[in-house]
This record gives C-alpha cells, sequence and structure tokens, in this order.
C-alpha cells in the first residue's frame, strides 16, 4: 500500500518534483534562492548570446575597421562564468529572496510548515498565529534587506573635500547615501497597501451585496481603479520623463526614450519654455536650438526663432510628418505598433514553442497584437495630447497671445500628453490591467522621493519594507487569493510546503 505522506506524483508513477527530496521546512528557502538566482543570472545570459550572435555577425561581413584599435572584449567563456558568480554573491538579490523567505518560514513560532509541530498539533487562536507570522516575516524582512543595503554601489557613495582641524589641508572624505533599495521597498508598500485596500473594499462590497445596496457607481468605481492607478502612474513617470529625467532610472529612462523616438531637441525646447528660457515674442537668444531643426527638415528658418514664431509650428512637433496632428498621431501608431510586435510577439511565440498548437497560436498572435496596440496608443495619445493643448483646443480656451503660448508650451501640453497616455490600458487585457497598474505604481512613487538620502534615514524606508512585506506574506498564508496577479501566484508556489 502506498504510504498517504507520498507525493501523489509519486503515488502514481508520474515524475516527481524537483525539490521533493528536500525536507518541506528548507523547500521554500530552496525555491527562493533558485527563483532570485534566475531573475539574476538568465537575463544577462540572454544578453550574453545576442552580444555573440551579433559579434560574429559582424566579424563575417568583413566590415572595415578603419585601422582604430578596438578595445579587447572579454571572451564569452569568461563572461559566462563572470554572471554565474554574480549571481551567487551573498548581499545580492538571490541571497535575499532566500534570507526573506527562509526567514519567515523558519523563524515563524508554530508556522504552518512541518506537521510535527507542536504548536501546530495544538491549534493556537488565529489571532496568536497570524501574529506569529507577521513576526517572523517582519524581522526576515528586516534583515534581507539590511543584506542588500550593505553591498556598496558607486551610485550611492560621493567623495568630498573636507578642511582637517585647523590647517588649510584638504582630505577628501566618502559620504555614503541610502536609496538603492528604494524601487524594492516602494514595490512592497504598494502591494500591501493593495491588500489593505483590496480587502477592506471587499469585505464592503459583502456587507452592501447581502443588504442589496451595491450601486452602479461602486461597481464602476471596481471597475475602473486598476486603469487609474495606472493612467495616474504614468502621467506621473512621463512627466518626470520630459522635465526631470534624474528622477527615473538609467534603463527605464532609456526604454522610454527608444519608444517615443522624439527628437532631443524638441525636448530641450519645451524645457526651456518650461524654464522661461525662452519665451515667445522675446529675443532671449533660443533661436538656434530649433533651427537646427528646420535646416535638417528644409523648414523655413523663421519657424525655429520664437521671437517671430508665436508659437512654433506644430509640425515641428511632427518631425516630419506634415502639418496635420491626426494624421501624426495615425502614423506614431503605425510605427509604434510595429516596433512593439517585434517586442511581444518573439515573447509569445517563445511560450507558445512548449506545446505548439493552432489554437495557441492564434491566441500568442492576439495578445501580442493587443499589447501592441496598447503601446502605440500609449505612444499616440501622449503626442496627441500635445498637439490638442498647443492647436487643436488650447488656444480657444488660453488665447491666442504670446503670454498664452509661453503657458502652453511652459508645461501644458506636456502635462495634456501625459495625462491622456495612461488611459490606453483600457485596450489592454483586462487581466494584465492589475499587474501592469502596480508595476508602475511604485516607479510612480519614486518619482516624488529623492534618488538618494542621507544614509542616518535609511531606517525609514527598512521599516516600511518591513512592515509592508509582513501584511503581504500573512496575507499569503491566511487568504492567498488576496495577493493579484503574477505575484500571487509566485509567493503561492514559493511558500507552499
Amino acid at each position: 500500500m502506498t504510504s498517504s505522506l507520498q507525493p501523489r506524483s509519486a503515488a502514481r508513477g508520474g515524475p516527481q518534483k524537483w525539490d521533493s527530496s528536500i525536507p518541506p521546512p528548507l523547500r521554500p528557502l530552496v525555491r527562493a534562492y533558485a527563483l532570485g538566482y534566475a531573475s539574476v543570472v538568465v537575463p544577462r545570459l540572454f544578453t550574453l548570446v545576442l552580444q555573440q550572435v551579433t559579434t560574429t555577425r559582424k566579424s563575417r561581413g568583413g566590415g572595415p575597421d578603419n585601422g582604430a584599435l578596438q578595445p579587447p572584449r572579454e571572451s564569452a567563456v569568461v563572461s559566462l562564468q563572470r554572471i554565474l558568480r554574480t549571481g551567487l554573491d551573498p548581499q545580492r538579490f538571490p541571497a535575499f529572496c532566500a534570507t526573506l523567505v527562509g526567514g519567515s518560514t523558519l523563524l515563524e513560532v508554530g508556522g504552518t510548515h512541518g506537521s510535527s509541530c507542536l504548536l501546530t498539533r495544538l491549534r493556537l487562536h488565529h489571532c496568536g498565529l497570524l501574529l506569529s507570522q507577521c513576526v517572523a516575516t517582519f524581522t526576515a524582512a528586516w534583515f534581507s534587506l539590511k543584506l542588500l543595503q550593505s553591498k556598496a554601489s558607486q551610485g550611492f557613495t560621493e567623495t568630498v573635500s573636507a578642511e582637517k582641524g585647523n590647517d588649510s589641508n584638504i582630505t577628501p572624505k566618502t559620504i555614503k547615501y541610502a536609496g538603492r533599495t528604494l524601487d524594492l521597498s516602494l514595490f512592497a508598500f504598494c502591494r500591501a497597501l493593495d491588500v489593505v485596500i483590496g480587502e477592506l473594499w471587499a469585505q464592503r462590497r459583502t456587507r452592501r451585496v447581502a443588504n442589496q445596496q451595491w450601486t452602479r457607481v461602486e461597481t464602476d468605481v471596481s471597475r475602473l481603479a486598476d486603469p487609474s492607478i495606472f493612467a495616474v502612474s504614468c502621467a506621473l513617470i512621463m512627466w518626470s520623463w520630459f522635465y526631470y529625467p534624474s528622477r527615473l532610472p538609467g534603463a527605464y529612462n532609456k526604454w522610454i526614450n527608444s519608444a517615443a523616438s522624439v527628437d532631443k531637441r524638441l525636448i530641450e525646447a519645451l524645457q526651456r519654455c518650461r524654464t522661461k528660457e525662452l519665451r515667445y515674442g522675446e529675443e532671449t537668444g533660443q533661436a538656434q536650438l530649433l533651427q537646427g531643426m528646420c535646416r535638417e527638415y528644409k523648414w523655413p528658418l523663421q519657424w525655429g526663432d520664437p521671437a517671430i514664431a508665436v508659437p512654433f509650428p506644430c509640425e515641428v512637433v511632427h518631425m516630419g510628418c506634415g502639418p496635420s496632428c491626426e494624421y501624426h498621431a495615425l502614423s506614431r501608431f503605425c510605427r509604434s505598433f510595429q516596433w512593439s510586435m517585434f517586442t511581444y510577439l518573439p515573447l509569445n511565440l517563445l511560450l507558445v514553442a512548449r506545446k505548439p498548437s493552432f489554437r495557441k497560436l492564434k491566441q500568442a498572435l492576439l495578445s501580442a497584437a493587443r499589447s501592441s496596440a496598447f503601446l502605440g496608443a500609449f505612444i499616440t495619445f501622449f503626442y496627441y495630447g500635445v498637439c490638442l493643448a498647443r492647436t487643436r483646443i488650447g488656444p480657444h480656451l488660453m488665447g491666442k497671445d504670446a503670454e498664452a503660448r509661453n503657458r502652453i508650451d511652459g508645461g501644458l501640453c506636456v502635462g495634456t500628453g501625459c495625462f491622456a497616455c495612461g488611459w490606453s490600458i483600457l485596450l489592454e487585457n483586462p487581466g494584465r490591467r492589475k499587474d501592469m497598474a502596480l508595476f508602475v505604481a511604485p516607479r510612480a512613487l519614486a518619482t516624488l522621493l529623492p534618488r538618494r538620502y542621507p544614509l542616518d534615514k535609511q531606517w525609514r524606508e527598512t521599516l516600511v519594507f518591513a512592515a509592508s512585506t509582513a501584511v503581504v506574506f500573512t496575507c499569503v498564508l491566511e487568504k492567498p487569493t488576496r495577493i493579484r496577479g503574477v505575484l500571487g501566484n509566485v509567493l503561492n508556489t514559493v511558500l507552499r510546503p
């Protein structure tokens, strides 16, 4: 007779899970480390493969090197070894994941893992069990984040000159800043906030439905909550990208620049409008900036002179697509849709390749097309929002004199585009809206906070992260369905016995 404690897959003669030989109390820790290691190493391996393919193509093409000395490149084997070793660093993300998950499960007093635990068999009071989970997770989260924060980073270290004693000798002094883990802490905070607000709203709905008091307005609030969060978050992100790019991570800035495909001179001109360096109807020495674009696109040079052109024509914003704002918007959508398909389609086809079928292939194509339409509309709404404020609606409401044009180009037109772009989320699959909203919300909050701050204030961030993680992990063990989206599936998989 097969033992009742044997895994079902083994009892049926099927393949056992990869961690079935690991003691149950240690399985969450091992799963967390493996997942963290894969998240660090796999993207870098993929980049390495792409680099090797590009290098091979160039070498086969036999392109001229103009006799220039090329810097020595690291061999593929050395790069592979370095990437694999990076994931083993005890101060990096894999060790953080293992410390967080392992600590929260192993430190838990009377934890739910391990059937031989005395306190589990005694079935302690429910509130006491929840408290033990919170305390264990809070402690593990605190020390795991400290582990990440202990790693030195050049971006958060600054060397300044300081006078020594009464002498005039200047000695270098190294100052360390906090903020390296800010994005992770804000991610945990947003997830905890989503759990708390979601649970309160669910309880309210249950009561009002039972009393037949649930209204259409409340239904609409539930349906539009995630799109609204996404739209507001994107507005903050795009505003920062346009006027305060240092508030965004470098990789995020680079991706937005690639998707937006905009001439830097146009951005700089609108930035100068906001700082009032460029003012319409006045000679402020700013004509040279946009006149460079006029020469390149073969426009009249006076279009780039703010003292003459009040304002510069919207055709400058269109960057060669002609004077029609609507045609420019359509052109932007087509180009952005094509650019997005090159990103989404291979990813969707890669998922289908595991178990190919015509139905899954059709779903992959539709999913890629829908996501591409969303991103194409996002870019289109931003640009057309700028045109609405500059040409179609703004002048009729604000006026057409130089002062009104200064206000429109000084922030109103960009703000309109920022407000409009995020509502493209309504084109995306409803099931993905919550993940996308909770993905951009922490990045939006980060734009309101300094990327670096004094080290003596770091305990505040650590406290927020530990408390937020305790809320999320306790909810996973108590009410798994409350953690929405992909994160809920991941945590349920990692934390199960």
